[in-house]
């Protein structure tokens, strides 16, 4: 499960608009990466981007040299939550088994391999005991622990995750942090949208720092610095960290 990510010269505009422009950056893989950016900075546009979720202009994502589109089965991704139809009628344990299809051969059903597979994620995120629940049923952190079950279930070397801590308690934020902790310590690689400035030194390894083209990139402690940050949110570093702090 070794890898290096690479991201080169990515452009995207959406109705002539720019919004992400000559995106370039590379990690190790085996690291907690976050994508920080204020309001509007294509921090959701970028993932969506790397994993070919929307049209591209220009520029190329690279897995160990690998274009994503071969190496697809290896990656889940989890999307805003704000995204999701949790209208639609399936059962929490349904929703995990669909993360076991992309291993599966053609035409065939998840089994008691797969059904158990599914049960043992659920209980990874502290949810097995809600496994016959409909989805619509659970609170925000509770379907957040789902979905990232289902990621789980695909048994994925990259998780890529946009915004998972937003409109969640606390203790779901908690767990869902250790859960992606543990998935790092294991050799995976996870990127997620992030906006708690106030969290990102505990949370993270590695930060991509962005408004609209990357204002700085790699380890934490580098990116944080306050004239960096000043320069992408275009205010003093060291309030926006005291506000951070009021609210977290």
């Amino acid at each position: 499960m070794s890898y290096t990510i690479e991201v080169n010269n990515l452009n995207v505009s959406y109705f002539g608009n720019k919004a992400l422009k000559d995106i370039s950056f590379s990690f190790d893989t085996g690291n907690l990466i976050g994508v920080i950016g204020p309001n509007g900075a294509g921090k959701s546009t970028l993932i969506k981007a790397m994993l070919h979720l929307i049209p591209i202009e220009s520029g190329n994502t690279t897995i160990n040299d690998q274009p994503i589109k071969q190496i697809r089965h290896k990656i889940a991704y989890v999307p805003q939550r704000s995204n999701i139809d949790w209208d639609f009628p399936i059962t929490v344990i349904d929703t995990v088994l669909l993360g076991t299809y992309p291993n599966l051969k053609l035409f065939r059903r998840p089994g008691k391999v797969e059904k158990e597979w599914a049960h043992h994620c659920l209980e990874k995120v502290g949810m097995q005991d809600y496994y016959k629940r409909q989805i619509a049923e659970l609170s925000g952190g509770q379907q957040q622990r789902v979905f990232l079950a289902r990621a789980l279930a695909q048994k994925a070397d990259l998780f890529f995750l946009d915004e998972p801590f937003v409109g969640i308690d606390v203790a779901s934020e908690k767990m869902i942090i250790q859960v992606l902790q543990d998935l790092r310590d294991q050799g995976h690689t996870v990127m997620v949208v992030h906006h708690d400035l106030s969290k990102v030194e505990a949370y993270f390894d590695e930060l991509i720092l962005l408004n609209k083209e990357v204002i700085e990139s790699g380890p934490v402690q580098k990116v944080i610095q306050p004239e960096t940050m000043t320069k992408a949110y275009s205010m003093d570093f060291n309030k926006m960290n005291k506000m951070g702090a009021q609210l977290s």
